[in-house]
């Protein structure tokens, strides 16, 4: 009993996790909607595959800021195709119960600790690989699960 009484406790902290602003210029989070390269809600068709995150608006080059109190758990790579060198990079992070990642993000720093709304890294290049995109942040859960609840 005392076991699902604790998860029960941490889905509820989890449902009212709310991102703050991700991006400069950016302060509701408002997300890619649709433009010539796709879509950018969660499922959105990708050829043969599913959309598994969430894009919010981002102009190229602008800071990234943290959503929450964050730690900082290390750089991904986000592509393996070198044509997209310009925007491979990431970063994993967790707090308020969630593990999340940003991509298209160049990290200030991968490790340690960061406050709500400090800057965390800057938004890449999109429009150099992708031209006439909308810029966006990927938000991607571990998990892969629906980030949308979050904003």
């Amino acid at each position: 009993m005392r076991s699902l009484l604790v998860l029960l406790a941490v889905l509820w902290v989890c449902d009212a996790v709310k991102f703050g602003q991700l991006c400069s210029g950016n302060p509701s989070n408002s997300r890619r909607t649709s433009d010539r390269w796709g879509q950018g809600q969660y499922g959105a068709g990708r050829g043969t595959r599913l959309h598994q995150g969430l894009d919010i608006k981002c102009s190229d080059g602008a800071a990234v800021y943290a959503p929450f109190d964050v730690t900082l758990n290390g750089k991904l790579t986000v592509y393996t195709d070198p044509t997209k060198a310009a925007i491979n990079e990431g970063i994993n992070l967790s707090g308020q119960g969630l593990c999340f990642k940003l991509f298209y993000v160049r990290p200030d720093r991968t490790s340690g600790t960061v406050r709500k709304g400090q800057r965390i890294g800057t938004m890449l290049p999109m429009q150099s690989v992708y031209p006439g995109i909308t810029s966006h942040v990927h938000v991607q859960m571990c998990d892969k699960s629906d980030p949308t609840p979050y904003f």
